[in-house]
């Protein structure tokens, strides 16, 4: 049966400086930023070739990123194998608002839980340019 592994991020979306809701979180929880804004945690336990990562992001106040969901924060879950997950969700009545899609990163797709929250499956693979429409 196809599983969540781990979280693969977590995503805010800002309702105002973005910049400095970020620059918060360095200031008063630690949270190391790199230079595109945003954080990289590593989970070395994780079996992925990526050796299990979680990207924290802040997204602009304006993003549409999140839509359909009202929420101010999407979670992407890393999973094992996509396509057997996905099966499993459309079995289980769960619809299926996009993907999955292939990226430099891996494999995407997206749904919304029963509080109206998008989510975010991700099938993580090493970045590499050539896995974009694997």
């Amino acid at each position: 049966m196809a599983k969540i592994t781990g979280v693969g991020g977590v995503f805010i979306k800002s309702k105002g400086d973005g910049a400095g809701l970020a620059a918060w979180y360095r200031k008063h929880l630690g949270l190391p930023l790199e230079d595109f804004g945003g954080a990289i945690l590593r989970w070395p336990d994780d079996k992925a070739d990526d050796q299990g990562l979680t990207v924290w992001h802040v997204a602009a106040h304006d993003s549409q990123w999140f839509s359909p969901s009202q929420s101010s924060f999407m979670i992407n879950y890393r999973v094992d194998n996509l396509g057997e997950l996905l099966e499993q969700l459309r079995a289980g009545g769960v619809e299926i608002l996009q993907g999955p899609e292939s990226h430099e990163n891996g494999r995407f797709a997206w749904i919304m839980d029963p509080d109206g929250n998008k989510v975010e499956l991700w099938e993580p693979k090493l970045w590499d340019d050539k896995n974009k429409g694997a």
